[in-house]
């Protein structure tokens, strides 16, 4: 499977990407991710995990930076990414949630190419507690206030399908303030969280409704909304109209920490033939968000580069990170892995199986 995923990505991307074995490059950088004068690595996915005896296999990455494969020594539980024991049902931050049939969700940081692989880290959270006419076994995503749970303020946030929103502080008093949102609007959608508003926030369905949650206290508090006004919408051709209406659409919610601006990507994705269940994107439509709630089409996001995938999203200045193309999205899924062009929509890549489609930030080296 490993083999067969190194030759499927090398057709999709259309490059060499012949395996390099190296350590991971670490990058100086004043302006980077995190806006701090650290060495960071690059932002990067985990392509696939090669067996290498006892269960356990060694993590194949691709970095943002280069369009090359890497193989590393680390190592990992296969059953992490094999089998349907141990479902992953988000990640935030290089941390993966997994739930299994006990209910209990662990955070794990296994999947980190840049964590430890002799020392990983396992953290448990309470017991789920399922609200009336709610579910918590199926998750939408996760969302962290912080880059790492173990951090005394960090909350963590899962959104489940349906009304039924969570909180849990792991480092601090570990249980679960439960929300029971009343707008059907947001029972599909993932939930972020913005370190600019300091709360935790959901794009509605459609893109024209914000809810945020401040969960940073003990009690529960009221959410705020924010109607969105789209401006500067383009006049589309008849062809680009069909196109866009013949696909679905997601809408994602982005914020950078090193400029404070909030974007909304909509993504327009369809099947790639009658039948198939493989989808393909096919354009993409940015708005930046300002405080009064205008959604500006744009064009131009400037040096950024937006990461989407099953994991939180994020965004990075790609002048950081020497090799990274500037103002595009980068989108990953289960099943596709493209990178997509901010003022024309070109679009480079194509319909791959990932085992783990989470785009991992830029990761502090201490």
């Amino acid at each position: 499977m490993s083999l067969l995923l190194r030759r499927l990505w090398k057709l999709c991307h259309g490059k060499p990407a012949g395996a390099v074995v190296k350590r991971s490059s670490l990058l100086l950088s004043s302006n980077s991710y995190s806006s701090s004068s650290l060495l960071q690595t690059p932002p990067c996915f985990v392509l696939t995990v090669a067996p290498c005896g006892e269960d356990l296999g060694k993590l194949v990455i691709v970095k943002a930076n280069e369009f090359c494969i890497t193989d590393l020594e680390k190592k990992v539980p296969l059953d992490l990414v094999d089998t349907d024991e141990m479902l992953m049902v988000g990640a935030s931050n290089g941390w993966v949630a997994t739930l299994k049939d006990d209910g209990i969700v662990r955070l794990q940081d296994d999947l980190n190419p840049f964590a430890s692989d002799t020392n990983p880290k396992r953290i448990p959270l309470p017991p789920l507690v399922t609200l009336p006419r709610c579910q918590t076994q199926m998750v939408t995503n996760m969302a962290m206030s912080s880059s790492s749970p173990e951090d005394m303020d960090c909350v963590v946030s899962l959104k489940f399908f349906g009304p039924q929103l969570s909180f849990c502080r792991p480092g601090g008093k570990p249980e679960w303030t439960n929300i029971r949102i009343a707008n059907p609007c947001f029972y599909s959608s993932p939930v972020v969280f913005s370190k600019k508003h300091g709360m935790f926030r959901i794009l509605a369905s459609g893109g024209y409704l914000i809810g945020s949650w401040d969960a940073r206290t003990d009690k529960k508090s009221k959410p705020k909304f924010q109607r969105l006004r789209f401006r500067n919408v383009p006049n589309l051709s008849k062809t680009k109209r069909e196109l866009l209406s013949s696909c679905c659409t997601s809408e994602h919610l982005v914020e950078s920490g090193t400029t404070g601006e909030t974007f909304l990507v909509k993504l327009y994705r369809r099947p790639r033939a009658s039948g198939s269940e493989k989808m393909q994107t096919k354009a993409l439509m940015v708005f930046k968000i300002d405080d009064e709630g205008n959604a500006v089409y744009t064009q131009d996001i400037g040096d950024l580069c937006i990461f989407l995938s099953k994991s939180e999203p994020f965004c990075v200045p790609a002048s950081s990170f020497p090799g990274m193309t500037s103002n595009r999205v980068a989108f990953l899924d289960f099943d596709e892995n493209v990178y997509i062009s901010v003022p024309c929509s070109n679009i480079i890549g194509g319909n791959c199986p990932y085992v783990a489609p989470y785009h991992i930030p830029p990761q502090n080296i201490v």
